[in-house]
């Protein structure tokens, strides 16, 4: 398991494998297969995850949110960092290089 990974702006992140993901009144619910774990992602949660259901840069990430939801970017950059964080923790996503900058 990964701990306490920095995150870059540059690096690509994308959803892992073995999940069942559900909708409930507007917020995205996770049932992780590999863990067994439940996991409730929220609204915005689940618009991130649905974000990276294909390889995407973080940055790319939150340029799109900052327009969809209209908020700072600086405020932005840390929760979906934080969030991120929460995510590569628990093994639900994937991290990579962007080797096409």
């Amino acid at each position: 398991m990964i701990k306490n990974q920095d995150i870059s702006m540059n690096q690509l992140v994308s959803q892992g494998t073995g999940h069942i993901v559900s909708d409930m009144d507007g917020e995205k619910v996770m049932l992780s297969i590999s863990n067994g774990k439940y996991y409730n992602l929220g609204e915005i949660g689940g618009e991130i995850w649905e974000k990276v259901k294909e390889p995407i840069s973080v940055s790319e990430l939150i340029s799109t949110l900052v327009t969809q939801y209209n908020v700072e970017q600086s405020d932005c950059e840390e929760q979906v960092i934080a969030f991120l964080s929460g995510l590569i923790k628990e093994g639900l996503i994937q991290v990579a290089e962007n080797n096409r900058s």
